[in-house]
């Protein structure tokens, strides 16, 4: 390493890593041993230590439970080099090298400096022990992961329902796959996985993005997943703008993938006003997504299916009506589907994916589609919040390729290309599937009968709160804060870590599952679950918080702050949450709740700084009393959430029926009084 380089720094979750614990340990660690290095950099939520510092310590206090996974060692040392494009640049030779794909010597080789030389050769040695494909794998998934704000990727699965609706539509064999906007590479390796023949890689991957670093992680993606020739002829990689400087504007391929950038506006409007791909009209300047859908039609040879992710606001926007409209009347624009939240970035956006179909050589004019297919995957309340893991992807998959493919109607309709040419050509599919049923008379006297109890439940509960009066005393109660309550054993704070996103299902419990939760409201959730084989291996290697009996579950946020008794248990608690585990011989779980929930105790332990700030437990406080006082304040507390779930349970089931009353009033269906 040179002299007055950065020195290498860890944080607490990858010092975590090193010693093989959960990150909890490591906190209590650096609050129990004054001999803990200190940060040398960082900020106080997220400090950074000295890597070399931290493993002394490791070794001094015989810490290291588990042999070091050497890949864990090296990622800080990239980590260390600063700039997102240098480590890129060096994650990226990692794979050409280890692959064969760039011999040594390449042009950006000779340029590297010798630390990084020097860290190029060890992560190759150590690909050469390791696994090429592993190591890989391992930093670029390190490096996206640190990189997230900066770079957009296409979920994995998403990827796969992509080339399973373009399988639909190109049954023939596919010998040419283009991504004009690749990326670091997801939709060109499923497609190389897809169609490709082994290592003879008969399908031709054709890909350009206007970063160089992403177009150079796509090319080692690739040639280390073992998609790519040798000699990497079956692969066309270029770095630059593709609307205004086309790589492969000679080309003409059988599938378009593509999840292009959006809300663009420097994207060539002025100086391509007259080019030959805008057939349906010049994109305006405000409708980028456009000119990505007509560069891909310009690209497919005939019978060419492309499918393109884009924004919902394409399909309704009233710049875009006009091309959208020729897109109709051409027979191009074949479907319009409509993902639930979260299934792409922006998570908070259910995206859409257009699928558009070049007329094949033996297709006469008479023979265009007169229909275009539309599909909501979100209709009936299946949508999810906005949250990573949450899509139930088996059933959203099933149902478009069911409705696609001619084999179901369930949230989807065909409908004739003239019903859409109207003044807006809004093509939005929730805009044209009606619901797929009203309630029956079944459906009203369940709910009203859900309604009916929890109305008696609240009358019940609420006669024996309202008899509570407040008592008179002017002596001050000592109070105990939760820090106090932790040195002194009566409670333990186990904070939440990150969730295995893909282990983690979404829909109705299975037998056998642990629940799952990631923030407040711990009620109303999107219902997700992890096996729990699962969930047991992660609590017993330190790397999953999960609850026991009478644990309380704390969520820190200030603007979602909340605490509860988790009576569900066990759940796997995500990062945003601590679980406080009672010694129930000196303090009780239902009461400590009570106290903690206290609007006064709340603003005496948080911040004002931003929406983000974190309310800090251990300096809410609770009142000193004996274990049978606690139980007696811990009871009532119990009636009052009592009170407050089936308040909850009532607006909600209330909802339902106000719903389904009014469908059935707009349907006529209501009996007339």
């Amino acid at each position: 390493m040179s002299t007055g380089s950065s020195p290498v720094v860890v944080t607490l979750a990858e010092i975590a890593r090193i010693a093989g614990v959960g990150r909890a340990a490591v906190s209590n660690w650096r609050r129990r041993y004054e001999s803990f290095p200190v940060p040398v950099g960082g900020t106080d939520t997220s400090p950074q230590f000295s890597l070399a510092d931290v493993e002394a310590w490791l070794r001094q206090e015989n810490k290291l439970k588990t042999v070091a996974n050497p890949l864990d060692r090296l990622w800080p040392e990239y980590e260390s080099l600063g700039e997102r494009d240098t480590s890129g640049r060096l994650v990226a030779q990692v794979g050409l090298r280890s692959s064969g794909a760039a011999p040594v010597g390449s042009s950006d080789e000779a340029v590297m400096d010798r630390r990084n030389a020097d860290l190029l050769e060890r992560t190759l040695e150590l690909a050469a022990r390791e696994g090429s494909s592993a190591t890989f794998h391992f930093l670029l998934e390190r490096w996206l992961r640190t990189h997230v704000r900066q770079i957009t990727t296409t979920p994995p699965r998403l990827a796969e329902l992509m080339l399973k609706i373009a399988d639909l539509f190109h049954p023939e064999p596919v010998r040419t796959v283009l991504d004009p906007a690749c990326g670091t590479g997801t939709l060109l390796a499923a497609a190389g996985r897809q169609w490709g023949n082994g290592s003879e890689a008969e399908v031709r991957l054709l890909g350009q993005d206007s970063d160089p670093v992403l177009v150079q992680v796509t090319q080692a993606r690739l040639a280390v997943d073992g998609l790519a020739a040798d000699d990497l002829s079956n692969v066309s990689l270029a770095a630059g703008d593709t609307l205004r400087a086309d790589a492969h504007s000679r080309q003409q391929v059988d599938v378009v993938l593509c999840n292009p950038p959006s809300n663009e506006r420097d994207w060539g409007h002025a100086e391509l006003a007259t080019d030959p791909r805008w057939v349906y009209g010049q994109p305006p300047r405000t409708e980028p997504e456009l000119a990505w859908v007509q560069h891909a039609v310009a690209a497919l040879a005939p019978g060419g299916v492309a499918v393109l992710v884009l924004p919902p606001a394409v399909a309704a926007r009233r710049a875009g009506r006009r091309i959208r409209a020729g897109l109709l009347r051409a027979g191009l624009l074949r479907a319009v589907v409509a993902l639930p939240p979260g299934a792409a970035p922006p998570y908070g956006v259910g995206m859409h994916l257009w699928i558009l179909r070049a007329k094949s050589g033996t297709e006469s004019g008479s023979q265009v589609p007169a229909e275009l297919t539309l599909v909501d995957t979100a209709q009936d309340g299946s949508s999810v919040a906005a949250e990573r893991g949450g899509v139930d992807w088996p059933a959203v998959t099933t149902q478009v390729t069911d409705v696609l493919g001619g084999k179901g109607t369930q949230g989807g309709v065909s409908l004739p290309v003239v019903d859409l040419l109207d003044e807006q050509v809004d093509l939005t599919p929730a805009r044209h599937i009606p619901r797929t049923r009203t309630a029956t008379m079944v459906d009203l006297r369940q709910f009203w009968a859900r309604f009916d109890a929890h109305l008696s439940e609240l009358r019940a509960v609420a006669d024996t709160l309202s008899e509570l009066a407040p008592t008179e005393h002017d002596e001050p109660v000592a109070l105990i804060s939760v820090g106090e309550l932790e040195r002194a054993g009566a409670l333990e704070i186990r904070a939440g870590q990150g969730l295995p996103d893909d282990l983690v299902r979404r829909g109705e419990r299975r037998k056998g599952e642990a629940r799952v939760l990631t923030g407040a409201p711990f009620s109303g959730q999107t219902q997700l679950w992890l096996p729990a084989p699962i969930a047991v291996q992660g609590e017993q290697d330190g790397s999953l918080t999960v609850t026991a009996s009478q644990d309380v579950i704390v969520s820190a946020l200030a603007r979602a702050f909340d605490v509860q008794v988790d009576t569900d248990v066990p759940s796997v608690l995500g990062p945003q949450l601590s679980a406080l585990r009672v010694n129930p011989a000196v303090l009780d779980a239902w009461f400590l709740v009570g106290c903690l929930r206290a609007p006064a105790n709340v603003q005496r332990a948080g911040t004002h700084a931003s929406t983000t700030s974190r309310i800090d437990v251990r300096r809410l406080q609770v009142p000193r009393l004996s274990l049978d006082e606690q139980r007696r304040y811990g009871e009532i507390y119990r009636r009052i959430s009592v009170f407050e779930r089936d308040l909850r349970e009532m607006k909600a089931v209330g909802a339902e029926l106000s719903r389904s009353l009014g469908d059935l009033l707009a349907a006529g269906q209501l009996p007339r009084t």
